[in-house]
C-alpha cells in the first residue's frame, strides 16, 4: 500500500469526524438548572391515658455484721416479691442489689444492705393495693411510681397519628410549591420519628402500719404523643416542554 496516498486520507478522517463532533455538541440543548427544594416539616400529636403503672419498693437495713444485714434482707425481700407474685395481673421482679460500708466519726462501722423490688400492672387498683401491704406488712418502702403507655397502645396511637403527620406534610409543600412559583412538586427524601413527653404526676409515698389500711391514690395522667413528618418537596418545572 502506498503510505504518502494513506496518510492525508487518515488526517482528513479524524478532521471530518472531529467537525461532525463539534456539530453535534452545538446542536444539542443547554442542560436545565437543577430543580429547587424545599424541605418542609410537620407534626401530629395527640394525648394519650397511661395504661402501665410502675412501683419501685426499697429494703434497707444498717448492721455491724454484713452477713446478717444480707440474710435480712433476703428474708423480707423473698416475703415480699411472694406477696407480689401472687397477685394476678401483676409482674415482679427483683432490682438494684447493694451493699457497702458505712463509716462515720464516733460511730461503730455498719454495714448498709438493700435491694430494689419493681413492680408492674395494667390494673392500678390491685397494684396499688398490694403496694399498701407491702410497705405495710413487709417494711419496704416506696421509693418511686411511674406511669406509662403500653406498646400496643402507643402503635395504635402512632400509626394515626403518622396518617395525620403526612397529610398534614403534604399539604404544607403544595403550599411552599406555590409560594414558589411551581404547581407540581414530587417527595425527595422523607423522616418520620415519633416522640412523647410523659406528664409528671405527683408521687405519693407511705411508710408505717397504717400504709396497709388503704390502696395508694394513684392518678395516671397522659402521655403526649407526636410524630413528626420531615422531608424534601422537589419543585418541579412548569414552563412548557
Amino acid at each position: 500500500m502506498n503510505l504518502r496516498r494513506f496518510v492525508p486520507w487518515l488526517a482528513g478522517g479524524f478532521v471530518a469526524c472531529a467537525t461532525s463532533l463539534a456539530v453535534a455538541q452545538s446542536s444539542s440543548p443547554a442542560p436545565l438548572p437543577p430543580q429547587p427544594v424545599v424541605t418542609v416539616t410537620a407534626s401530629a400529636s395527640s394525648q394519650v391515658a397511661n395504661d402501665r403503672m410502675s412501683a419501685f419498693l426499697r429494703v434497707e437495713v444498717d448492721n455491724p455484721d454484713a452477713v446478717a444485714a444480707g440474710s435480712e434482707v433476703n428474708a423480707r425481700m423473698a416475703k415480699a416479691l411472694a406477696r407480689a407474685k401472687a397477685v394476678r395481673g401483676v409482674e415482679a421482679a427483683t432490682a438494684a442489689y447493694s451493699s457497702y460500708q458505712i463509716s462515720e466519726r464516733n460511730q461503730p462501722i455498719r454495714w448498709r444492705v438493700s435491694q430494689t423490688l419493681s413492680l408492674e400492672s395494667a390494673d392500678f387498683t390491685a397494684l396499688s393495693a398490694l403496694v399498701s401491704k407491702i410497705q405495710g406488712e413487709d417494711g419496704l418502702v416506696l421509693s418511686g411510681m411511674t406511669f406509662s403507655v403500653s406498646p400496643a397502645a402507643r402503635r395504635t396511637a402512632e400509626d394515626a397519628l403518622t396518617q395525620q403527620a403526612i397529610k398534614a406534610w403534604q399539604a404544607r409543600a403544595q403550599t411552599a410549591a406555590q409560594a414558589f412559583g411551581s404547581n407540581t412538586w414530587r417527595t425527595g427524601y422523607v423522616t418520620i420519628q415519633a416522640g412523647d413527653y410523659v406528664r409528671p404526676v405527683p408521687m405519693f409515698r407511705a411508710a408505717g402500719p397504717q400504709a396497709a389500711a388503704a390502696p395508694v391514690a394513684t392518678d395516671a395522667g397522659m402521655t403526649d404523643i407526636t410524630v413528626t413528618v420531615s422531608g424534601e418537596a422537589i419543585l418541579e418545572s412548569t414552563r412548557s416542554r
